[in-house]
């Protein structure tokens, strides 16, 4: 009977640190929107995990005729046509690499992420975290841009990722269970 006694007493210790641990992960949110469209996803599943929110931004805002994806001279056309192009952050202070957990959003550009995501990936030490992408877009999957960062960032661990185009209605249920078996 005390080995029994002392079975359950060492499963409860085990489960109770267990759960302590999973309770404890850092959550940061961390997105890049133009129009705002990904900035209340990102608002959304920061709240539903209890995480921290960071704004991805470039060094150089980008006005309307950057962001004009019909003009082969605008800003973010020549980004995207260039697979090097790195925009600059306008800072460096996420401290992403303290977090356990870190969500990743974006627009979708050209079925890919803006290359300004690429920038903060390789500003912070990301390998070893668990990275979930969340992206919004008018027309394309997301499922390019995750096959992609996952070709390029190898050593991170990456989650299925998410589109969301009908604004928050799913956010906090989808992450809240993604958050859980983390």
């Amino acid at each position: 009977m005390n080995n029994l006694k002392h079975l359950i007493i060492t499963i409860m210790c085990v489960l109770s640190a267990t759960l302590t641990y999973a309770q404890e992960k850092k959550v940061m949110v961390a997105y890049f929107s133009c129009t705002g469209n990904t900035e209340i996803v990102a608002k959304a599943i920061a709240q539903a995990t209890d995480a921290t929110l960071y704004r991805i931004q470039p060094q150089t805002a980008y006005s309307s005729a950057d962001l004009d994806w019909r003009d082969k001279e605008s800003r973010s056309s020549k980004e995207m046509s260039d697979i090097g192009s790195r925009p600059a952050l306008a800072d460096k202070n996420a401290k992403a690499e303290t977090y356990d957990v870190i969500f990743l959003g974006y627009p979708i550009w050209w079925n890919v992420c803006p290359h300004i995501i690429n920038t903060f990936i390789e500003c912070y030490k990301l390998d070893g975290k668990t990275v979930i992408p969340f992206a919004t877009s008018g027309s394309s999957t997301i499922e390019n841009s995750v096959k992609e960062l996952k070709q390029q960032y190898n050593k991170i661990n990456w989650h299925t990722g998410k589109l969301f185009n009908d604004g928050t209605a799913c956010v906090k249920e989808w992450a809240e269970k993604v958050i859980a078996v983390q």
